[in-house]
């Protein structure tokens, strides 16, 4: 046994110690009946619970958006019966779900049997892609009835079924499909393309190449926040047609070139000062990932700089988005993984970058950002 392995050994001992303690009931019983221990043994209670029905919470949320409820009560506060009435629910089982979605904080429960929009209930509606999110996470939660097997693999998966672009980048991928994929995700990368821009610095860049960047939501955004920037959007031919619609319609067109292709079978376009891989390596394994960072720096000018947004892992220190949604995410996709900013920054540096750097995410289940640069 090696001394490090020893030393591990000897520290955890003593926690190791006071976990099986803990883990006793008549220890549990006893110090729920100290002051600060029961305060203690409540609120581990209180958040375990909070654990346990987590998923009837998400099938809560679920529910409302599906028949309408929140939208409904942002005109004005409504009853059980008046709600049950247009969305076809019995009166009493109207009112449990408004109850559920008071105590989860997405309504607020007034005088005469009337509920009305809590802040967080509004907040679901105002932000791009939400809802669209949150009715695809079903397919998620199909997956993960029987989470074992899913961790033991080797079984087809609805949501790989989803995402069969992913699988399919490089070889074909039919006309619906590329569609679905490329909506959801426009939907929903407002919001990344808001905390990335709000991470890093694109005041000077001259030409902007988006990888991966489906119907454009990233680099329009850019654009906008650039306004004497140029750029180039490269992804597979089935995207550019919403790709160039979406374009025209935000009177953008003049100032992106669309070029279509795969990153896996070709080379990256030439020209751009800045690339962007935004929510594209947790999509794939890491053959794939390096493959592609080494294609970007190929493609970067001496000075150029790779920024990379996506959900990360916290690594050492885990943390729920990361560790907990996304890793199961990708694991029911089928391929790609969820890595830690510091992981990411090594695939980087093994590629020849330099000046990695991993600013502080302002909402981590959002988006995550780590830039490097090409050196001079």
């Amino acid at each position: 046994m090696s001394a490090a392995h020893q030393s591990h050994r000897l520290t955890d001992a003593p926690l190791q110690w006071l976990s099986r303690l803990i883990a006793r009931s008549s220890v549990q019983a006893r110090v729920a009946r100290w002051p600060l221990g029961g305060r203690l043994a409540r609120r581990d209670g209180d958040e375990i619970f909070d654990i346990l029905q987590g998923f009837v919470k998400s099938q809560t949320l679920l529910a409302l958006i599906e028949l309408d409820i929140l939208e409904r009560l942002l005109d004005a506060p409504a009853t059980a019966e008046q709600l049950g009435l247009v969305a076809d629910i019995p009166v009493n089982r109207m009112a449990r779900l408004l109850a559920a979605g008071a105590a989860i904080g997405l309504l607020k429960r007034q005088r005469g049997e009337r509920y009305r929009l809590a802040r967080r209930g509004a907040a679901i509606l105002g932000v791009p892609g939400l809802m669209q999110m949150i009715r695809h996470n079903a397919v998620l939660y199909r997956d993960m009835a029987d989470p074992v097997r899913l961790l033991r693999g080797g079984q087809t998966t609805e949501l790989s079924q989803f995402w069969p672009y992913v699988f399919g980048a490089g070889g074909e991928v039919d006309a619906e499909t590329a569609a679905r994929y490329s909506k959801l995700m426009a939907d929903s990368q407002q919001l990344v393309a808001q905390d990335t821009l709000r991470m890093v610095d694109l005041r000077g860049v001259g030409t902007l190449l988006d990888v991966g960047g489906g119907s454009g939501a990233f680099l329009r955004a850019a654009l906008r926040h650039c306004p004497d920037a140029h750029a180039i959007l490269f992804d597979l031919p089935e995207v550019m047609p919403s790709a160039e619609k979406a374009f025209d319609v935000a009177g953008l067109s003049d100032r992106v070139t669309l070029i279509p292709g795969s990153f896996r079978s070709e080379a990256l376009p030439l020209g751009a000062d800045v690339i962007t891989l935004v929510r594209v390596l947790y999509d794939h394994e890491d053959d794939t990932v390096k493959h592609l960072i080494s294609k970007v720096y190929e493609a970067l000018p001496r000075g150029g700089r790779l920024i990379i947004s996506e959900p990360m892992s916290g690594g050492e220190r885990p943390e729920p988005a990361g560790d907990v949604y996304f890793n199961f995410y990708t694991m029911a996709m089928g391929t790609g993984q969820v890595r830690s900013a510091n992981e990411i920054g090594q695939l980087c540096a093994d590629a020849g970058f330099v000046e990695i750097r991993m600013p502080r995410a302002p909402r981590p289940f959002v988006t995550s950002v780590v830039t490097c640069a090409k050196p001079v």
